[in-house]
């Protein structure tokens, strides 16, 4: 099956092949075709099964350049949002669609200007609300509501939020109307339809609960748990508490690496980290959390990008969603106390049928961390020792034999960069 045989607009199936993709992802071929037949969906999809292009191609395909907002889309990052709404400027290139981008952390001027001409909002949901209450966001001709990581938004307590959101969009129908949220003189109105799409990579009960307050008789997709690609090696690295920061280090020193991701579990911890790279190693670290100024932050993803950083230390914020497809190794500098962000954060390198490393530091107090990523992957996770490490007795060591990394191949130290 091709793009063309889903029933896309030309000007989308031109836009998909300048991008050079010809066949679709199973996600995109189960639910461009019910998108384009106005079904509502409800879709399970873990990063990196191709969903953006999903919802935002048949979408695309459904409205004309009218210069007033008709597809709605909520993310619940910053850097989320402007991929995705980078994506739908790539894909409606031929339509003459606006894109208009809303998210907090800058100014106005920027936003208010295009969305005054805009046919897509891709909004993060403070900000979106925001333009609400200064009168510059219209829902009135929304036709499409694409509510995309419901489960990240739970996370991050933005539910209530959208849930005014929901009720700001038409519904679609008088027998969807929620019973006790809306008044009573909503349900005498001839209300527009509103086509609702939610992505969700887990539906754990919360959510399924909401999705049943969004849709009306959804069509459910569910793609098959994304597992550790098999182009990955990854492994345990055991270690005393104290000894943490020094394995990093010796793990970036000896390792022949292109660009790394290291993950922390908080902002400090971030800065804390990427400052002792830059200190102890010959590679240079860029931080990237939610403290940060989102100019800077992009910054920070773009030079990574282009091979100005080396290392990139974040936190959660930067493990899903966002596309970087050359990463060659990933590095827990703690391992993820929720175990599907193991295959999140790990997932980062071995893209593209490329081969990738991904290191974990585990020290005790994260034993039922590591046991529960295991329970998750299916399999034990090989424990190993970095050969010629001076290391401090722990318990943990007992069952970790001794393996080296893959070793620098550079012929010589590389010039610190000023």
């Amino acid at each position: 099956m091709s793009f063309k045989d889903l029933g896309l607009s030309e000007s989308i199936v031109q836009a998909v092949t300048d991008a050079g993709y010809e066949n679709p992802t199973p996600i995109q071929a189960q639910a461009i075709p019910l998108i384009l037949e106005g079904r509502d969906v409800v879709g399970a999809s873990q990063t990196g099964t191709g969903k953006t292009a999903a919802f935002a191609l048949p979408s695309l395909s459904k409205i004309k350049a009218l210069g007033r907002p008709q597809i709605l889309v909520l993310e619940p990052t910053r850097e989320l949002a402007h991929q995705v709404a980078e994506q739908f400027e790539a894909y409606g290139k031929h339509t003459g669609c606006k894109v208009a981008l809303l998210y907090g952390g800058v100014g106005y001027g920027e936003q208010l200007e295009k969305l005054a001409k805009a046919d897509i909002v891709v909004a993060t949901p403070g900000r979106l609300v925001d333009h609400f209450f200064r009168g510059t966001m219209r829902f009135g001709d929304v036709q499409i509501l694409i509510l995309d990581e419901v489960d990240r938004m739970l996370d991050m307590g933005f539910l209530p939020v959208v849930r005014k959101i929901v009720n700001l969009c038409p519904w679609k129908s008088e027998h969807n109307l929620p019973r006790e949220e809306r008044e009573e003189e909503y349900k005498l109105k001839t209300l527009p339809d509103r086509q609702t799409l939610f992505f969700s990579a887990t539906m754990p009960p919360a959510i399924q609960g909401f999705a049943t307050f969004c849709l009306d008789n959804p069509a459910k997709i569910e793609i098959a748990r994304q597992k550790v690609s098999s182009t990955i090696k990854h492994a345990f690295y055991p270690v005393s508490m104290d000894q943490r920061d020094e394995l990093l280090v010796e793990l970036i020193n000896r390792t022949d690496i292109q660009s790394v991701m290291v993950f922390t579990r908080t902002r400090k911890e971030a800065d804390a980290v990427c400052g002792m790279l830059n200190d102890k190693t010959e590679a240079k670290a860029t931080a990237m959390h939610s403290d940060i100024g989102q100019k800077d932050r992009m910054k920070a993803l773009a030079g990574f990008k282009d091979g100005t950083y080396d290392i990139l230390v974040a936190t959660d914020v930067a493990a899903r969603g966002i596309d970087i497809s050359t990463v060659s190794h990933v590095i827990n500098y703690r391992v993820p106390e929720n175990s599907e962000d193991y295959v999140h954060r790990i997932g980062r390198t071995g893209r593209a049928e490329s081969e990738g490393d991904a290191f974990t530091i585990l020290t005790a107090d994260e034993i039922e961390y590591a046991e529960s990523v295991e329970n998750f992957v299916g399999h034990k996770i090989e424990r190993r020792k970095l050969e010629d490490f001076n290391y401090t007795y722990t318990a943990l060591l007992d069952d970790s034999p001794g393996k080296s990394v893959r070793k620098k191949r550079r012929p010589a130290p590389k010039r610190r960069r000023k």
